[in-house]
C-alpha cells in the first residue's frame, strides 16, 4: 500500500466487558467505516485489528476514493500508541494523515468536534499516542460523551454503557461520525469543522 493511505485508529478497549461502553465510540466508529467500504477487521501481530480498503466518494467521478487502514487495539487505551506506531511504520502513514476517533467528556453527548493536535484532556489514549509518536500534530475526531452527573468520577462514567435515551440515538451517531471521518480524508479539516461542529 502506497504512503498515500489515511491510518483511522478507533481508541478503546477491548472484549465484551467494554464493548458497549462510551470509551469505545472511537471502535463502534471504525465497525461503521468497515462495513461501508466492505472490510472487516482481521487480528495482526501488530496488536492491532486492521480492515483496508478505499473510501467513496474520490475528487474525480466514478474513481474510488482515498486508502485507509482502520484499525482498533488488540490491547487496552492507555498502550494505544504501540499499535499506532506499528501501523504507521509498517503501512508508510506519516504521523499527518493519522486520525485518532475517540470519546470526549469536555463536549456534551451527540457533538462531533475535530483538531489538529492539542492537548490530550486526560484521556489515556490520547496520552500514549502521544508519547510513543512524539508529537501531538496528528489529528482527532472527538465523539462527545459528555460530563458525569452529580459526584460519579469520569472514568467511572466513559467505563459504563450509553444510557436508555443515548441508546436511542447512538447509531446516527456513529453513523455520523464516520460521515466526518470521510469528510476529514476527502475534503479537509476545514470543510469537515464548517459541516459538523454545527450540526
Amino acid at each position: 500500500m502506497s504512503n498515500d493511505a489515511w491510518l483511522v485508529f478507533g481508541l478503546g478497549n477491548p472484549g465484551p466487558k467494554y464493548e458497549s461502553t462510551r470509551h469505545n465510540i472511537g471502535q463502534m466508529v471504525i465497525a461503521e467505516l468497515a462495513s461501508r467500504i466492505g472490510t472487516s477487521l482481521t487480528r495482526t501481530k501488530l496488536r492491532a485489528n486492521v480492515g483496508t480498503g478505499r473510501l467513496p466518494g474520490g475528487s474525480v467521478p466514478g474513481l474510488p476514493g482515498p486508502r485507509v487502514v482502520l484499525a482498533t487495539s488488540t490491547g487496552y487505551m492507555n498502550e494505544s500508541g504501540g499499535p499506532v506506531r506499528a501501523l504507521a511504520d509498517f503501512y508508510g502513514i506519516g504521523t499527518d494523515r493519522i486520525i485518532a476517533v475517540h470519546d470526549d467528556v469536555d463536549i456534551p453527548f451527540d457533538a462531533i468536534r475535530a483538531k489538529l493536535g492539542g492537548g490530550e484532556g486526560g484521556h489515556n489514549g490520547l496520552r500514549s499516542m502521544t508519547s510513543v509518536l512524539g508529537t501531538k500534530d496528528y489529528l482527532r475526531v472527538r465523539a462527545g460523551v459528555g460530563r458525569p452527573r452529580g459526584r460519579q468520577d469520569t472514568a467511572d462514567h466513559v467505563l459504563r454503557p450509553f444510557s436508555k435515551d443515548e441508546r436511542t440515538m447512538l447509531p446516527m451517531f456513529v453513523s455520523d461520525l464516520a460521515d466526518a471521518v470521510e469528510e476529514l480524508i476527502v475534503n479537509g479539516l476545514t470543510d469537515m469543522q464548517q459541516k459538523f461542529h454545527s450540526r
